[in-house]
């Protein structure tokens, strides 16, 4: 008896340690689309379970916790949409992807206030471009991100409808960069899977400088920016945030194609790729005999940090052993293209373009005009001197002198920067998108380091940041340009992430860890 009872003792022990493990829980931080993806089709993950982690990182982090401050709003149906999602059949591309939109983009059922308090409560009948185009492959809208008031700052994110800034969640006594820092901070810190932001000057590239991600601003034309709230359309564009260059390629797939309510769009006609162009151009080796120019005059003045400096020159340094040829430097020629508007003023401009998208809304927005706006007070200290300026000056239309005058200034700086290109064969040229790391909140004496005014919204050619690194003792990131010819699209996509393979630089904040 006793030698039986000894002997199930000894099964049941090997018994136990034979018996399958459970898989292990789906950790939404870091996680990209096709990861999800591969968690549903295996049984591991519903569209429901991913949003509810979602949220409830949102409810440990965002107000609480570190209190990145990024989010205006959340979909009050995101969960009911999950559930719809989980019972459907087909599955588009971004099938259950909880992505995080600016708050200048229209999205019906969701207030799109362009982070004015003058705008508060205005809630669009109809999704933006994009918008529309991310729900068509199956995206989630989870939350609309904070922004810089009207789109204004470049270098912080501050606004009139949630008090306080938006915290840069690697250092959070560091800026997010302006304006889609909201968008930046919460994809960064796994809020959402991914975002999509807008950029005039730098506010998707910058913002992604900052925060470790990439950052596609296309084109101009490629992209619609119909319902998505002006700064200024001679360079507003919106697009892709995201922590890989494939889950940005994905979303950008989404959003490209021709709109008839932004007929600047017109131009993509005979530009647009096959479908599944952007991913297929994804290549391990696609560095391997592309030519790169270093493009200097982007960032070298007295200001510029020594350490971003070396950052960059690394990141120059990996991309010519992965089999790049290094043209260094490649100087662009700028001495015959000068604006010639004289006092004429801007050509078009906010006051322009803000007073048309107001009276477009109709009674769906609280304030019907600029003027109104500033009468009303209803808007940051920061951006009163700025709505003032524009009030004062002319609303000058596409067909005025000054407008003439400013188109053959861009015309003449993309002569220019393609006879650079043509001249020594380049793919792209690369500059540090920053020449500074991300300033402390509040501080506006210090250098801002803003390297992508110029090139990419002057020319209205595509530029995508990617990570090269971190400095001040690897805390704050820095990001890489990669700037090209219009429609080259799926080229820097190659460069973007046969570099990124090769460097794997980005990594998770430490103030936003998995949720236990």
């Amino acid at each position: 008896m006793h030698r039986i009872f000894a002997i199930v003792g000894l099964v049941l022990p090997l018994a136990a340690q034979g018996a399958p493990k459970p898989p292990a829980p789906f950790e939404v931080e870091e996680a990209t689309i096709a990861q999800v993806h591969e968690a549903m089709k295996a049984g591991r993950l519903t569209c429901h379970d991913l949003v509810e982690k979602y949220l409830k990182r949102i409810e440990a982090y965002d107000k609480n916790g570190p209190a990145i401050n990024s989010l205006v709003v959340l979909n009050p149906n995101a969960l009911k949409e999950a559930d719809e999602m989980d019972r459907r059949a087909t599955q588009g591309p971004l099938h259950c992807v909880p992505i995080i939109v600016k708050d200048n983009m229209e999205t019906i059922g969701m207030q799109s206030a362009d982070g004015a308090l003058a705008l508060a409560g205005f809630i669009s009948d109809k999704d933006a471009f994009q918008v529309k185009r991310v729900k068509e492959a199956g995206a989630i809208v989870l939350a609309k991100s904070n922004m810089a008031e009207w789109a204004f700052s470049p270098y912080e994110t501050v606004n009139s409808i949630l008090p306080g800034y938006t915290k840069n969640p690697y250092a959070l006594d560091r800026v997010t960069a302006g304006s889609s820092g909201g968008t930046a901070a919460s994809v960064a810190a796994s809020l959402g899977l991914v975002g999509l932001g807008s950029d005039t000057g730098n506010s998707i590239r910058g913002p992604s400088s900052h925060q470790a991600l990439v950052g596609i601003r296309s084109t101009m034309g490629l992209t619609s920016r119909a319902g998505v709230a002006p700064l200024s359309l001679l360079a507003d564009i919106a697009g892709p945030m995201a922590r890989t260059v494939e889950d940005a390629a994905r979303v950008f797939e989404a959003i490209v194609g021709e709109d008839p309510a932004d007929p600047v769009t017109a131009a993509a006609r005979d530009h647009m790729p096959k479908p599944g162009a952007y991913l297929a151009a994804l290549d391990r080796d696609g560095l391997k005999g592309a030519r790169i120019g270093v493009l200097r005059q982007a960032y070298e003045r007295e200001s510029t940090d020594p350490e971003i400096v070396r950052v960059f020159m690394k990141a120059v340094d990996d991309m010519r052993r992965a089999g790049a040829i290094i043209v260094d430097p490649a100087k662009v020629d700028l001495s015959d293209a000068r604006r010639g508007g004289g006092d004429a003023g801007p050509c078009m401009g906010f006051k322009y373009d803000i007073n048309r998208y107001l009276a477009a809304q109709g009674d769906r927005v609280p304030l019907k005009t600029l003027a109104a706006i500033i009468q009303s007070g209803r808007f940051h200290p920061s951006s009163q001197r700025r709505l003032e300026q524009a009030e004062r000056g002319p609303e000058n239309g596409p067909e005025t002198p000054a407008c003439q005058a400013e188109m053959a200034y861009r015309e003449k700086v993309r002569v220019a920067v393609l006879k650079t290109m043509d001249e020594s064969k380049l793919d792209a040229m690369v500059y540090p998108t920053w020449s500074n790391p991300p300033r402390l909140i509040g501080d506006l004496n210090t250098p801002a380091g803003d390297n992508s005014q110029f090139f990419s919204p002057t020319t209205g050619f595509p530029a995508i940041n990617v990570p090269m690194g971190y400095t001040r003792g690897g805390v704050l990131p820095a990001g890489l340009t990669i700037y090209g010819r219009p429609w080259s699209e799926a080229v820097l996509l190659r460069i973007a992430y046969a570099y990124e393979q090769a460097t794997q630089h980005r990594h998770a904040p430490a103030s936003t860890p998995p949720l236990r």
